[in-house]
């Protein structure tokens, strides 16, 4: 029996005899047209080595079909693995973060920490573990933790080292800045100072609100951190490697740099004009950013990244959007 709390959310279920009270982390799935990635998922939630106290919410975002919410209901309600399955009905991928954190604040009022793993990534066994013993040991709010490809066709392990696909750090400790959500633990006082929405629905097919999020939460004065210890596994489809959507990517990724600067210097005097110099000497500079590269790793898409990245930055400035997420089928 699916309950309706909102317009925006409805619950599918919830494991019999949860300890709400009891639980300390809360572990966000979302989901979109993936069950049988989402399931490899929850099997490796279901297999961590923890003693620590923790449940899972699923967020299914297409509220029509809904396969990776019923693919897990039987597995949750059970109990086999704490938590709950619901559905966020507004769709876009901010939309969905933001369904699951505010279960997690309404549904388990003693969690200390939330962590994120999207519907196509493998926790490793101590992926838990990991990522609380590097808030601990660093005093951080917010911990992010590498996402290691891996490739559909085995022959394409030589892209691990593009941009798009690298992890930004190689070694665990405090950092200045994290960009993605996709493994991510984030202390609960930091959803609770930034306020709703979490993240903003603005880049719901843009991707980056995640990135938003964590420039916003820095602004604010929460500390970060990397464990490159706390892998998860991400699975790559062969449609990724290619040129096209690696140059869609890079391009996007510009947008995205930009839109977030230009909010970090909202209300500064020539904020806006400052976003703009910047664009315009990274594209001057691309080429030979780009030949250093070229030099380097003697690959042209890795070379060529820095040039779709500055594109994207200045075309942002004219409306460009290019919004990957809206046909995630291409994605």
């Amino acid at each position: 029996m699916m309950a309706h709390l909102s317009g925006e959310i409805s619950v599918v279920c919830q494991s019999r005899n949860l300890d709400a009270a009891a639980v300390e982390i809360v572990i966000t799935v979302p989901t979109f047209k993936r069950p049988d990635w989402l399931m490899r998922t929850l099997a490796s939630l279901k297999g961590q080595k923890t003693s620590r106290n923790f449940a899972v919410i699923v967020i299914e975002n297409e509220a029509d079909g809904r396969e990776g919410a019923e693919a897990a209901a039987a597995l949750i309600e059970s109990g086999e693995l704490p938590g709950m399955v619901i559905v966020a009905h507004d769709r876009g991928n901010c939309s969905a973060y933001n369904a699951g954190w505010t279960m997690a604040f309404s549904h388990f009022p003693q969690f200390r920490h939330i962590i994120v793993i999207d519907d196509d990534e493998i926790a490793t066994p101590d992926w838990i573990e990991n990522m609380l013993s590097a808030a601990e040991k660093f005093g951080a709010d917010i911990v992010g933790g590498p996402q290691i490809q891996m490739f559909e066709n085995p022959a394409h392990n030589v892209w691990a080292t593009h941009p798009v696909f690298s992890p930004p750090y190689e070694e665990s400790g405090p950092v200045e800045a994290l960009y993605s959500s996709g493994n991510l633990l984030v202390s609960r006082k930091v959803p609770e100072t930034l306020g709703k929405p979490f993240l903003d629905p603005m880049f719901n097919f843009i991707g980056g609100g995640d990135s938003d999020f964590l420039s916003r939460a820095k602004q604010a004065g929460f500390s970060l951190a990397w464990c490159a210890e706390a892998e998860v596994h991400e699975t790559v489809p062969a449609r990724r490697i290619e040129l096209s959507w690696i140059r869609a990517r890079g391009l996007r990724n510009g947008v995205i740099s930009t839109l977030v600067e230009k909010r970090k210097r909202r209300g500064e005097a020539l904020g806006r004009l400052k976003v703009l110099a910047k664009s315009l000497a990274l594209l001057a500079a691309s080429p030979l950013r780009a030949l250093i590269r070229l030099t380097s790793t003697g690959s042209l898409a890795i070379a060529s990244y820095p040039i779709h990245v500055a594109l994207g930055r200045v075309l942002s400035e004219f409306g460009y959007a290019n919004e990957q997420y809206r046909q995630p089928e291409k994605n």
